[in-house]
């Protein structure tokens, strides 16, 4: 008598079905955001070739309060206040107000710098704080009662504002609903490093792309932290400045579309910009910066959700507040990666090939959805097609290596774990020549002290992360059906090694240096 095959699902024990609907589920979760990608493309296509212009122009120029936050930013702080102090604007029109929370020498370097430019008849204030209750957002809610301009324009110490920039963004404010515009960052050291490049390609997705499309589609879009010229009004009648999230920039931005301001981008006009140069100051800056998204998507949506806005808004806005959850959706679903393939391996053989294909449709829909989104910015901008696709996995694999980082982010904002706004070091880069190495600050500047024990433990487990998909390649490569996942491995291995080594060499090198600042024995 022939022996009826039962299926070989039965066969998954708990542990195993729970890890395969886990899998399964955040691919699927991947998935959705890489289609949200694509949507944005379509809509950056659609509407890519209109441009905004301002519904009149002010026959007498109001006022305006440039505001420069900074903290222990002596490299660059002269440059900011020297660049803010050239910007062309009637002089009795404009007030420059330099808030500095520093707590070292550089804060005798922008004082030094406001003396001299106020002696030259510049209406500069110099506010310093001796504590940083609030840190940026409490240093911009002191500052407010004090500005003078009907307007308030934000710049932070690593930007470089033309001089034409007022008098091109200002002119959009002659709508009375316009409460806040944003424009568009550039990069002074875009061609530095490789890690300069791939932020390069980050940030021209979001600014070139994802502004552009939310924009023109009658989307909600958000400041940006600099670069862009407030109503004060606006900001009064959205509640003010609040230090509850890490970007106090994007909570006030829906706050106060909330409110009913409605808010211009302008991708033509440009501000260039200092990228990190060094991979933790990066890692710190997305920390941050996804920390504060996910803290504002737990403050926000629910109120946003039951406003009256348009649906279309409030879903952008879901996708935009939450996206920082991918990198807890790959950092989870490289940890399953190697249960999965043991389960493919020995409990449902004739199941692998289906599932493989599953997975390989989702990457396909991760993956080439973020090559789509990078190629159609730098195309937008006529950049070399050839050029960027040679990046692409450059890119891809950055931004695996910090998917630990930042995913570490997601949960801090999740359980409500507080932290403190850790600014991102500046270096004073210049256009065209590379960046000083973490050294050359010695004798201008103290450096930076060396990792906290967390930070290195973080750099240790990505190392850790890189062998573990090592292992996950050599596993895969066995199988027929899994072959087709050892690109996909690779790019994951050599992110999660190029991201932790080089924390670790920076490291290393942060000690040395820190040491020379030790008193020597006599």
């Amino acid at each position: 008598m022939t022996p009826v095959l039962e299926p070989k699902w039965q066969y998954l024990t708990g542990l195993g079905s729970t890890v395969l609907i886990t899998y399964l589920a955040l691919l699927l979760l991947i998935s959705i955001y890489g289609l949200h990608r694509y949507w944005l493309v379509f809509l950056f296509c659609l509407h890519s070739k209109r441009q905004a212009r301002p519904a009149g122009c002010f026959n007498m120029l109001p006022s305006v309060t440039v505001q420069l936050p900074m903290y222990n930013e002596g490299p660059v702080a002269r440059r900011i206040i020297d660049a803010a102090c050239d910007i062309d604007y009637p002089a009795d029109k404009i007030q420059i107000q330099v808030l500095d929370d520093s707590t070292d020498n550089s804060q005798e370097i922008a004082r030094q710098c406001c003396q001299s430019w106020s002696a030259r008849g510049v209406n500069i204030q110099y506010l310093h704080r001796t504590t940083r209750t609030g840190y940026k957002a409490g240093a911009l809610r002191d500052a407010t009662p004090l500005a003078t301009g009907e307007f308030i324009a934000m710049f932070d110490a690593d930007f470089l504002p033309p001089s034409s920039f007022l008098q091109e963004v200002i002119h959009y404010f002659t709508d009375p609903q316009v409460g806040m515009v944003q424009t568009r960052w550039t990069h002074l050291n875009r061609t530095d490093s490789l890690l300069t490049r791939c932020q390069a390609l980050f940030l021209d997705g979001h600014f070139v792309i994802e502004h552009t499309a939310r924009y023109w589609s009658g989307r909600w879009v958000h400041f940006n932290g600099t670069a862009g010229i407030w109503r004060r009004q606006t900001i009064q009648s959205a509640g003010g400045w609040h230090h509850d999230t890490l970007t106090e920039d994007l909570d006030l931005s829906y706050r106060g579309q909330l409110a009913g301001w409605r808010y211009v981008y302008l991708p033509d006009v440009t501000c260039p910009a200092e990228l990190p140069p060094e991979i933790n100051a990066f890692k710190t800056q997305q920390h941050r910066w996804t920390k504060g998204s996910i803290q504002a998507a737990v403050k926000l949506l629910p109120r946003l959700l039951l406003a009256s806005a348009p649906l279309r808004a409030k879903i952008e806005a879901f996708f935009h507040l939450t996206c920082p959850m991918v990198y807890l959706f790959v950092t989870l679903l490289i940890l399953l990666l190697l249960p999965m393939l043991v389960i493919n391996r020995h409990r449902f053989e004739h199941l692998t090939l289906a599932a493989t294909l599953l997975t390989a449709m989702c990457m396909t829909f991760g993956t080439t959805s973020v090559a789509v989104f990078t190629l159609t910015s730098q195309y937008a901008q006529r950049r070399s097609v050839l050029g960027t696709l040679a990046q692409l996995p450059l890119m891809m694999s950055l931004g695996i290596g910090i998917s630990v980082n930042n995913a570490v982010a997601c949960i801090e904002a999740l359980i409500g774990y507080r932290s403190p706004f850790v600014r991102t070091p500046k270096y004073n880069v210049q256009t065209g020549t590379k960046a000083p190495s973490f050294s050359s600050t010695i004798g201008a500047i103290k450096p930076e002290m060396p990792m906290s024990s967390f930070k290195v433990g973080m750099a240790l487990f990505e190392i850790v992360m890189g062998l573990y998909v090592l292992a996950c390649i050599y596993l895969a490569a066995q199988q027929k059906n899994s072959a087709i996942s050892v690109p996909f491995l690779v790019l994951f291995a050599c992110g999660y090694f190029y991201v932790g080594f080089n924390s670790l060499c920076l490291y290393w090198q942060s000690r040395r240096m820190a040491r020379q600042w030790l008193p020597q024995p006599s």
